[in-house]
């Protein structure tokens, strides 16, 4: 098992041999997982001792885990500023700048709006606009993290990151409230 013979202290980057940075390649990260997961699969160890087969479950959930983290730019962006010993304070630090705050309260709005009126054209044309905006968030988290090292700005871009993977959260309840 050739995960075995790495650290299970590895970070998830070294884990799939991927430079530690915000931006990465997807299918690279793809394949290394599937890669990964085929050495390390628990119906391969099967017919081994109890222990062995012990690890390679290790060794897959804690493969499952980095692929999850890695794949999920919020939950990347977290996990890289937590090695660059940067706190998102997400927990702790809910204070946003006023317009910020606004523009969530309109986002709101306008998605209970569309519900009411039963617009799925209104939700289609905010879906869009909100992964517009997220996009726009994670090109300037790469820049913050990966050029500029601006941890702390970044922890700020993160959380603001969180607030938008609700609205997308609301956006699909209300996609399913129309349905109804």
């Amino acid at each position: 098992m050739r995960a075995a013979a790495n650290d299970f202290q590895q970070d998830f980057y070294q884990l799939f041999g991927l430079s530690a940075q915000y931006r990465l390649d997807n299918e690279l990260l793809d394949r290394r997982y599937h890669t990964l997961q085929a050495q390390v699969h628990p119906d391969k160890f099967a017919h081994l001792s109890e222990a062995e087969r012990r690890v390679s479950m290790q060794w897959a959930t804690r493969i499952n885990e980095a692929y999850q983290t890695l794949n999920n730019p919020a939950k990347r962006a977290r996990y890289l500023l937590s090695l660059r010993g940067a706190d998102t304070r997400q927990e702790s630090n809910t204070s946003m700048p006023a317009e910020f705050l606004v523009a969530q309260m309109e986002w709101r709005e306008a998605i209970q709006e569309a519900v009411e009126a039963r617009n799925s054209g209104e939700l289609d044309k905010l879906e869009s606009r909100l992964q517009h905006e997220t996009g726009a968030l994670q090109e300037q988290l790469a820049a913050k993290i990966d050029a500029e090292h601006d941890y702390e700005t970044a922890a700020e871009i993160v959380r603001k990151l969180k607030f938008f993977e609700r609205l997308a959260e609301e956006i699909g309840s209300a996609f399913d409230a129309i349905d109804i």
